[in-house]
């Protein structure tokens, strides 16, 4: 028996009478956007009559987002906090050892650079910075490690920034430090005027910052002087020289004819300076790895928790598929009910996880852990949901595609 589907008025329509005898009526097929509203009634019917499995699967959803997007913040956040000083020192162009990827102790350059760079027409200012390690002696005994700042006075260009407590000028005493505010307990209470041993060396406290914490020990500022007398570095050495290019002036052309003048150096711009500095961080640190594990991970297990649900939903309801094939329905159509279905799993989902996201970011943040969540990924996280959804709704699809209508009349 063959049953045939009407148009949306339950009226057929019908052709002018032959010889007075009416013409059988002329089946009218569905239009394509009622078999879409038609079906799309009929999925989220189904969806919500079994509200238990409804839940579970929008746990998988929920649980993809808030780990995955949780993954990304720490990611982002420690990403952001290694490319702190280049971001906050002012500098449009960076002058560095030749071998240099990021910020970090190392190789040393003559300072001559600073007086090339000065020369230079289209260059507002150019100063040296002095990157060095430290071993902070603790009242107590032991030690905690600092990254050494030393910055040339009175301008300070480099840092210190996110200044709580002190002037960035007390720096010009001799021995004058910022430490970082959220590491004070750590380093056996330190205050303002406190004196501890840094390297051998007595400094005192006379400021403190916050959130200063690259992928290591927190950052503590100090004067270019004395920066080189703690760490013993040689007269005429320097880190790196930060340069500061005139309004209007193109910091490409100048980081260009630095290039020229310093073969032996490697001069970039701040943005080719980052984007070294994030490829380092991806290719040679553990950082890219474990957390894009962890976030592929969150993915795959919300995967697996909503196409294993959307498949036995489909097995639970297989006579209510087949009755809708028997009344007309296509494989077509039934892919349409289970699209609309992976949709409102997918939104409904993406809405409570980022909620939930924006709920742990809050209680997980700290100067040690700067969570940092671009808008673009929460789009992105709701997009590749909604992607998850439909391809697990596809696998659910491939179960009826060979259903026989008939099953509605089997016992």
């Amino acid at each position: 028996m063959s049953l045939t589907i009407l148009s949306s008025d339950k009226t057929a329509t019908t052709d002018p009478p032959i010889n007075g005898t009416p013409a059988p009526a002329r089946p009218v097929e569905l239009k394509p956007a009622l078999s879409w509203r038609a079906m799309a009634n009929v999925g989220i019917s189904m969806l919500f009559h079994d509200r238990l499995k409804l839940l579970g699967t929008l746990l998988g959803v929920i649980f993809a987002v808030v780990l995955s997007n949780q993954q990304g913040a720490i990611f982002f956040g420690l990403l952001s906090r290694n490319l702190l000083l280049q971001r906050n020192s002012g500098a449009d162009v960076w002058i560095t050892p030749a071998a240099t990827e990021w910020t970090a102790p190392g190789e040393l350059i003559p300072d001559s650079t600073v007086y090339q760079a000065k020369a230079m027409r289209d260059v507002e200012w150019a100063s040296p910075i002095l990157v060095g390690a430290g071993n902070l002696k603790l009242p107590s005994g032991g030690t905690e490690a600092v990254q050494i700042i030393g910055v040339e006075m009175p301008d300070a260009h480099g840092g210190p920034w996110n200044v709580v407590a002190g002037r960035v000028q007390d720096l010009a005493q001799p021995d004058a430090f910022f430490f970082e505010d959220s590491d004070r307990e750590k380093f056996g209470g330190l205050n303002l005027g406190s004196v501890r041993e840094l390297n051998e060396h007595q400094v005192q406290a006379v400021g403190f910052t916050w959130g200063l914490i690259p992928f290591g020990p927190s950052y503590a500022f100090t004067s270019f002087d004395t920066a080189r007398e703690i760490n013993h570095v040689d007269n005429h050495r320097v880190s790196f020289v930060l340069v500061k290019v005139r309004p209007g002036a193109d910091p490409a052309a100048v980081a260009a004819e630095l290039q020229r003048r310093l073969p032996n150096q490697k001069v970039m711009t701040q943005a080719q300076f980052e984007a070294t500095t994030r490829s380092y961080l991806l290719t040679r640190t553990p950082l890219g790895m474990t957390f894009g594990t962890g976030a592929a991970f969150a993915f795959l297990v919300g995967f697996v928790i909503v196409a294993l649900t959307m498949f036995s939903s489909v097995v639970d309801h297989i006579r209510q598929f087949g009755t809708l094939k028997a009344i007309g329905a296509r494989t077509r159509d039934l892919a349409k009910l289970l699209a609309v279905q992976a949709l409102a799993i997918a939104l409904i989902g993406s809405i409570i996880g980022e909620g939930l996201v924006g709920l742990v970011l809050r209680r997980m943040r700290s100067p040690e852990m700067g969570l940092l969540l671009p808008s673009w990924m929460l789009l992105a996280t709701i997009g590749g949901m909604i992607l998850l959804c439909l391809f697990a709704s596809s696998l659910a699809l491939l179960r009826l595609r060979r259903l026989e209508p008939g099953i509605v009349f089997r016992e």
